[in-house]
Formats: C-alpha cells, structure tokens, sequence
C-alpha cells in the first residue's frame, strides 16, 4: 500500500506560506498548483495569464492550473479564513487603519459574470467592466489585502443574488472583520461611502469607529432655522508623504450650523483658485482632531492606489480567463494570498525577532544583498523585487530545461540545481523546518 505522494517543491519562502494553508486542499496536485500560482504571481512576468505561469514554474502546459480554479473543490471561504488568521496572529492585537474602495477592471463582452457599463475608478469613466469592494490595512506604512467582494449590479443579478449597494458591502466587510478580532484605529474611504443617502457612516459611528472619508463638493444637510454654514479662514500645512516628501496644502473647516463630533473640511493646493483635480472636500470623526492632521490622514488614502497597483498590475489582479464569477473569485483570493507573502516580508510584519536571530542568518541576508540589483528600501515594492531575485533562478532553470533536453549539459544543470538550492537558504517570513546548511557553499 503507498501513501500520498509529497507535494514537488517550487522555493522554499513560497512552499513554507503555502504549508499554511495545505490542509485546505484535498488533493497533492491542488496544491502544488497553489504554489505554482503563488510563484507564477511574485514573478516578473508581464501578463500573469496561466500559459505564462505554466512555463516559469516548470510545467509542461497550464490544464493543472486550469483545472484547480475551474474544479479543484477547494473553498474560497476557507482559504480567506485561513489568510486572515494569519494575520491576525503577526498583528499581535495591534490596531490598523482601515482602507475601504472599490477596485474596477475593463472587460470585453458580456459573458464574464457581473460585468457591465458602469463606472471604472481606475479609468475614470463609465465602460464595460467588473468592480470589486476591497478592504486593505497598513501598518507602519505597508499595506495588506484583507477582504474582496464583487459588486453586483442589478441588472446583472444572478438566480439566489440579493442585491447590495458599494457602501452595504463595505459596511458588512467592516462587521465580520471587527468579529473576527481585528481593531481598528481609523477607517478611510472615499466620496461613494461618504454620501448622505449611505448607511456606511451610521454603521461606523454604530461601531464607535473614527473615521476620514471624502465627501462630494455638493454635500450638504438640512440646517434649523437660524443655522448657517460658516467656511473658517484658510491655514497652510506641510503635507508630508510615505516617502518624506513634503509639499505645501491649505485647509479650511467647513461648519454646519453648530459644531459637532463630525467635522467638514476642505483642502487644496491653491486657496484662490479651487484646482478641481486638486481640491478635496474631507469629513472627519476623531477625538481631538487638529487641522494639520486631516491632510495627512486623507492622505493614507494613497496607499490604496499604491496597493492596488501592486495587486492589480504586479501579482495580475485582472489578468484571470475565466468567466464564471466562482473561477474569478478563486483567482481574486489567491492574488490576496499573493499579495499578502509579499507584505509578511517587511520588517513591520516580519515575525521573526531579529534580535534572536543567529549569526549564520546574518551571514545569508547579507550575502544576498550584495545583487547588484538588491532592492535596499522598505517598501511593498521594494520587497517584491528582492523576492523576484529569489525566485529567478527557479524560474530560468524552469525556461532554459526544455533547451537541455536538446543539448544536454550536464555542468549546466548542476549548476542551475547549485544556485537554486542557495536561494532555498533564503529566510522567508515564515519559519522552517528544515535546518539551513550555508557553510557547504563558497562564494569566492
């Protein structure tokens, strides 16, 4: 009687996360193609499509991949489950601020499952796509998914569908979240979950959460008799960026009738002339608030561009073939999980106490970063490429192997085999079990 065959290793940083979350698979080859979408995504490749990922993890076509998002029972549920217990476990009880928006992508045709014309943020118009409600946290500058839901647009409604508006997803994300046991120390959105005629705010104040969400230029309320709106003299402030950059802003509040634990602000970079692409109008719900901080607090705000770039455009957020909206939804996950091996890496998340660490790890990390092209900041970005330098000669081992069933050579080989076992040196985020042997190797 044989048991089952061990899951073929891809890198070890990536099949030590994937081991995280091995039970959830029911089958060797799902999971292995979890792993191989994981590395296919951290890859540099352009287009994330499944023939793409195929060929730089080393498979002989994409019907494995294929089949683990069209039939592989896993559960999409379990998996997101699973991913967020992780991190609640690197977060340790600490709070984080809260990003709320809604991500959209062109799609041609109408057989993808909810798409239509409607508005596409990333476009800024109306065209022909599919929108999703995404949840993000930072901490210490670095960004991490935490949940996706599609938007569901009534005429698009599936048989078992209910109907919900942007702001009802986002309000019920923020509930199951806060049950799961993560704390919030602010929530930032944009205008659609700042409207008057949302329940989004009402749930946030239910739930004694503070807030900066932006507010259309048309905003208002009805005032009693004798209230007026008032606009406050202009005060100049020094927005200061993720990156240290500082430019120039001014700031005004904007008080309906009497003062409130909600206030109104309005911010831009020119006091005379209002610039439409760079005046913002701010509404705010934190104790003790000063006017210096609302710009830089509405300024978190872009960390979703910056993190939705990186999950779109760098790990192929829209990138999926697949019509059915289950297939999608699988797919969105695994780019999550993607995203989020790539945000444990950084020194805000990185479990590993580098206090307690031992010379020999020392020895690695520093040997790695003489690459001429190690990425020394400390950024999402920053991280992703050193991790693709990890991952590369996995990946051009994988390439250049159907050329060395033509010409055989057998130094070649070897010394791909040599330098991959090297980069499985590499301390990932999430402990081994295996023993490191670094000492065997020179680096003359």
């Amino acid at each position: 009687m044989f048991g089952a065959r061990i899951a073929k290793p891809t890198v070890s940083f990536v099949d030590d996360y994937c081991e995280l979350y091995r039970s959830l698979f029911p089958e060797v080859r799902s999971f292995e193609a979890f792993k191989h979408l994981h590395v296919g995504m951290i890859s540099d490749i352009k287009r994330k499509t499944l023939p793409a990922i195929a060929r730089v993890v080393g498979l002989e076509n994409e019907q494995s991949l294929h089949h683990f998002l069209t039939e592989s029972p896993w559960s999409v549920k379990a998996l997101e489950r699973q991913r967020l217990r992780v991190i609640l476990d690197m977060l340790n009880g600490r709070e984080i601020t809260l990003i709320i928006d809604d991500t959209g992508d062109r799609k041609k045709g109408s057989t993808t499952a909810y798409v239509k014309r409607q508005y596409i943020g990333n476009l800024g118009k109306i065209e022909n796509g599919i929108v999703a409600v995404t949840a993000y946290g930072v901490w210490e500058n670095i960004t991490f998914p935490l949940t996706f839901e599609v938007y569901k647009p009534e005429e698009c409604l599936e048989p078992g569908d209910v109907y919900r508006s942007k702001p009802q997803i986002a309000a019920q994300m923020i509930r199951e979240l806060r049950a799961m046991g993560f704390k919030f120390k602010l929530v930032l959105a944009d205008c659609l979950y700042g409207q008057s005629e949302s329940n989004f705010i009402s749930v946030l104040d239910e739930l004694e959460l503070e807030y900066v969400v932006a507010i259309r230029s048309d905003y208002g309320m009805w005032l009693p008799q004798g209230q007026r709106v008032r606009y406050n003299r202009w005060r100049g402030f020094e927005r200061i960026f993720s990156n240290g950059k500082k430019e120039n802003r001014y700031i005004r509040e904007i008080i309906f009738g009497k003062r409130r634990a909600i206030q109104y602000w309005q911010i831009t970079t020119d006091p005379f002339t209002l610039p439409e692409n760079s005046t913002w109008y701010v509404m705010t719900k934190i104790k003790g608030l000063k006017y210096k901080e609302v710009g830089n607090y509405y300024g978190l705000r872009n960390w979703v561009e910056y993190g939705l770039k990186q999950s779109k455009n760098e790990l192929g957020w829209a990138d999926f073939r697949v019509t059915d909206y289950s297939q999608i939804e699988k797919w969105w996950e695994v780019v999550m999980s993607a995203y989020l091996i790539v945000s444990l890496h950084s020194d805000a998340l990185n479990p590993n106490d580098l206090s307690d660490e031992d010379d020999e790890t020392d020895n690695i990390r520093s040997t790695f970063s003489k690459h001429a092209w190690w990425d020394s900041g400390k950024g999402w970005k920053n991280i992703l490429n050193n991790l693709r330098l990890v991952i590369q000669p996995f990946i051009f081992f994988n390439l250049i192997k159907p050329w060395l069933k033509v010409f055989s050579i057998p130094q070649l080989s070897f010394g791909f085999s040599t330098l991959i076992t090297i980069m499985n040196l590499f301390e990932g985020a999430i402990p081994r079990a295996a023993p490191k042997e670094w000492s065997q190797f020179s680096f003359a």
